[in-house]
This record gives structure tokens, C-alpha cells and sequence, in this order.
């Protein structure tokens, strides 16, 4: 798994969309994305360079048009803080490639009370 490539790798390996969200931190439209309402069993691993990010039962349904997660593999994510749009928030990265995935807000359920609010184009699914 390479951990980084170049941005013309990038714009070569991914859809227009996802190079937008991904490499230039842009956000794709609520439930818009493939995996919002998703309930498949395995793993959701990062598009940029399948690095494993989410485990699907830590998936839950946030309403909020994104998929969500109460918490993410260990070592997966990296967190930034995010002053952008007049708002502090916590971005998250892939920690492998450095990807943006989303942001990370603290209304979440039990056990963890975070939610990890993540765009689908960011995510490829593996069935477990």
C-alpha cells in the first residue's frame, strides 16, 4: 500500500468528485453518497489508498445524509483542527495517505459519543 502519491497520480487514479473531496477538501451533498444508508458487513477502507478506516458495526444512522461512524480503526485516522466556513471543527484524514474523509463532531452514540461524519466518495467497501 503506497502512502502517498502525486497529485497527478491522484487525479488520474480518482473521479472528478472524489479528487475534489479527497485532495482539495470539498464536501459531496447529503445523501448524495453511496454509503449513507449502506448495511453491508465488512470493512470501508480509504479511496485514495485502501487503507482500512471504519469497520461497519461501528456504522449507525446519524440522519444527517452522511455515513457515520461511532468510531474508527485504531492508528486509522488523523484528526486537524478546521477554523475554515466561520466554524472550529476536527477534520479527519486518512492517516495513511492523508486524504480528506470528513469531520468529527462529539454527538455521537454510546460507547465512543463521537460521530465520524465521512463522505461516501472517500470510501471503498469490502465485503467482510
Amino acid at each position: 500500500m503506497q502512502a502517498k502519491k502525486s497529485e497527478q497520480e491522484y487525479k488520474k487514479l480518482l473521479s472528478p468528485e472524489a479528487f475534489y473531496v479527497c485532495r482539495e477538501h470539498g464536501t459531496e451533498a447529503p445523501f448524495s453518497g453511496k454509503y449513507y444508508d449502506y448495511k453491508g458487513e465488512g470493512i470501508y477502507r480509504c479511496v485514495c489508498c485502501e487503507a482500512p478506516l471504519f469497520e461497519s458495526g461501528a456504522k449507525f444512522d446519524s440522519g444527517t445524509g452522511w455515513p457515520s461512524y461511532f468510531e474508527s480503526i485504531e492508528g486509522a485516522i488523523k484528526e486537524i483542527k478546521d477554523m475554515s466556513h466561520g466554524m472550529i471543527r476536527i477534520e479527519v484524514r486518512c492517516n495513511n495517505c492523508d486524504a480528506h474523509l470528513g469531520h468529527v463532531f462529539e454527538d455521537g452514540p454510546e460507547p465512543t459519543g463521537l460521530r465520524y461524519c465521512i463522505n461516501s466518495v472517500c470510501l471503498e467497501f469490502e465485503e467482510a
